[in-house]
This record gives structure tokens, sequence and C-alpha cells, in this order.
């Protein structure tokens, strides 16, 4: 029997389809007009199609920036770890709209793989088939169409996305993923209609400037917006697609639910008791966590080796720099990791609790009950020892918090019934 948790999920997605089924309608009605009633080409055809999926995109990264879920990134990863762990967000004024702490992170990866995508889409399609541009006739009628297609996608984001509040269900990656079906809906159709081109006009080793985008025939144009039609249908009805993925045995990967954001109920504000790490092992603490970042040992290594290359070739101030540059880089990078992750936090025991509150960001981390925890251990490791402090690790159902650098680890102990488990037992 299908699962009724993602209900309120899908519910929201049928909420938006009347604006994206308007904007559905424009997008795949405008072409057909084009090649049957105003006698496009080919070449008219695909130039739309690739303005199509550069306005998708702008309109992705619009509802990306409004999403109301957080992004789900790997908490492990350096520096964007624990910035994503931030509940942290910017409000828009004027609305309930507010741009969240992961999905800037998120965007500096997304924005550049949907730039890379329309440009490659636009080299393989238009720059093959618009060969000395468009006539005016076609010209005008293809901007005519673009603008149409912008205003539409524009009123679906903003009134069946955002007004809404679809966007509430949504993080900055499932914002985006639509535009990626949207680029295979335009991809079929482009090289489609590319291909049938050259397979009309080209000879086995004739140039690319030969083809003519004229004589791939009216039929041929309408069965390439047919497809991409349809296509765009099935994006259309995501929901009902993600139900089927839902109730089957085998996911697909159409029911993916991004992460909730369900704030911390009491971050108990008036706790008696606070602990933060020591200042040495705030400011020392990467030199414990260097191992679970080997990535950062390959920049420095890369820094070295550039400083040696220069070096023999007696190129002192650059080699010097990147010297330089393999030691503190590594370092920097670690030690602004260690710092986000437990720099400016504190950890507040009190009622029953245990809260973690970040002082930065002046944000709820976590809260731990006494009855969530599985295991509860201290812990001495060299660096530790060292610095006359203990680590707290407190075993979760769903992973582990660890509180490293603690001078006096009790505060955080008495608010278990589990007795630790110590090094010296």
């Amino acid at each position: 029997m299908p699962s009724t948790d993602r209900a309120p999920r899908l519910g929201a997605l049928a909420r938006g389809r009347r604006p994206r089924a308007l904007a559905f309608l424009v997008s795949n009605v405008l072409p057909l007009v084009g090649v049957v009633a105003l006698g496009w080409n080919a070449a008219a055809l695909v130039s739309l199609y690739w303005f199509e999926l550069g306005i998708a995109s702008f309109w992705a990264v619009v509802r990306a920036l409004s999403a109301g879920r957080p992004s789900e990134i790997e908490r492990d990863g350096l520096i964007v770890g624990p910035l994503a762990a931030r509940r942290a967000a910017l409000p828009v004024p004027g609305t309930d709209l507010r741009v969240r702490l992961s999905t800037l992170l998120v965007l500096p990866v997304v924005v550049p793989v949907l730039a890379g995508v329309w440009l490659v889409a636009g080299t393989v399609t238009v720059g093959v088939a618009v060969d000395g541009g468009l006539a005016p006739d076609a010209l005008d009628s293809v901007t005519l169409a673009v603008l149409a297609i912008f205003a539409t996608e524009g009123a679906a984001t903003l009134v069946g996305y955002i007004y809404k509040g679809a966007y509430r269900d949504h993080s900055a990656q499932t914002a985006v993923r639509s535009v990626f079906f949207r680029a295979g809906a335009v991809a079929v159709g482009g090289i489609a209609a590319v291909t049938l081109i050259g397979a009309a006009t080209l000879e086995t080793d004739a140039a690319l400037s030969a083809v003519d985008p004229g004589a791939v025939g009216l039929p041929l144009l309408v069965g390439i917006v047919g497809v991409k039609a349809a296509f765009d249908l099935a994006g259309l009805y995501s929901d009902r697609l993600a139900a089927v993925d839902e109730s089957a045995a085998l996911e697909i990967g159409w029911a993916y639910d991004p992460p909730a954001d369900d704030p911390v109920e009491d971050p108990l504000s008036d706790a008696p008791r606070r602990v933060r790490p020591t200042l040495r092992s705030r400011l020392l603490g990467w030199l414990a966590t260097a191992p679970r970042h080997p990535g950062v040992g390959y920049i420095g290594l890369l820094c070295l080796l550039g400083g040696l290359l220069f070096a023999t070739g007696q190129v002192w101030p650059v080699a010097s720099l990147l010297l330089a540059a393999g030691v503190a880089l590594p370092a920097l990078l670690l030690g602004i990791d260690h710092w986000l992750r437990y720099g400016t936090v504190e950890y507040r025991a009190g009622d029953g609790a245990l809260v973690a509150y970040d002082r930065l960001f002046e944000t709820t981390l976590w809260r731990v009950e006494p009855w969530d925890e599985t295991d509860l251990r201290v812990r001495r490791g060299k660096l530790d020892r060292r610095l006359g402090t203990e680590t707290v690790v407190i075993e979760l159902r769903d992973g582990e918090r660890r509180i490293p650098g603690l001078a006096d680890p009790e505060p955080v102990l008495d608010v278990f019934d589990r007795r630790a488990e110590r090094p010296d037992g």
C-alpha cells in the first residue's frame, strides 16, 4: 500500500499545476503555430528551443533561491559541511521568503552547470542549424515567442511556485531538478532537428556550412514538436510519477523528499550550565581533524610541487609564495572548518536535555534528550592529552554527536543517566 508520508509534498506539486499547464501550452503551441502557420524551418525551431532552455534555467535559479527547505549537503564536507548545518537564512523584505544559507552553498555549483548545459546545447544545435542567421520574418516571430515563453514561465514560478506556497516543499536541489528534465526535452527536439538536417542535406564528407535547415519537411518538424511536448507533459505530471515511484517496490528517484526544516523545540536559553571548548582547542583542534580531510593535503602538495618547479627555475618570489601556501593554505582551511564546527558553538545543559547553540549565526544546531543516546563515551586523543582536554562522544540511532576540547565534561555528562565509558574504565 502506498505510503502517505509524502502526500503534502505531492499536493504542493499539484497546487501549482495550472500555471505550469499554461506555460506548457504556450511553450508547445507556439512552436507548432510557427511551423504550421508561419513557415518556420528547422533553424527557427531549434533557436526557439535553445532560448527556452535558457529561460527555464533562469527561472529555475529563481525557484532555487526561494526554496523553503534546506539543501542536502554532506555534513562531513570541508567548510560547506558545518555551514550547511546552520539554519541561517536571509529574509526577503516584504515577503515570507527566506534565502537559506544551504541554498547559497548549492548555487555556485548549480549556476555554472546550467550555464554550461545551455552553452553546449547551443553549440551542438543552434551552431549547426542556424548558419548565417534567421530570415527577418522568422527572427521577429521567434523573438515574440521567446518573450511569451519568458512571461508564462515567470508566471508559473511567481504564481504557482511562490504565491501558492509550493516553495515550502522544495530545496534548491529539487527546485532546479526539473530544468534538467526540460533540458532533456529540448535536447531531444534540437538534436533531432539537427540530425534530420544533416541526413537530408549533407554528404558523408560535406562541411557543416552546407546544411540547409529548410530541407526538413513539415511532417518531420511537427513530429519533433510532438516528441518534445510529450517530454514536457511528463514533467508537468511529475507528481503522478512520484506517486508511482512511492508505491513501487523499486525506487526510481522521482519520489525524492528534501530534508525537512524542523526547528529545535527549546534552545534552552536559560540553561544554568553552559560549556565551550577551550580556546587552545578551538585554535589547534584542526590538527586532530586533518586525517578526515585528505583532499586538503593534495592541495598543499600541489602548491609545494609548483613551488619546487619555480625554485628549479630560480623564480624565487613565486617559489616562496607557493611553498608558503603549501603549508599555510591547508592549515587555514582546516582551521576555518574546525572553528565553524566547534569554535562558535556553546553547549547548554539543563532541563534534562543538551543543546548545541551556534553563537555566530544565533541558531540552534541540535538537541539531545537523555533517552536519545545509545552510548556515551569520553575519549582523550593525543591532542587532548597535550591540551589537557577531553572529548565527549554521544552515540545516537542516526549517528553521533562529538564535543571535543572540553576542560570539564561533567556538565555534559550529567544530562544523561548512563555512565560514560572512559579510557581508564
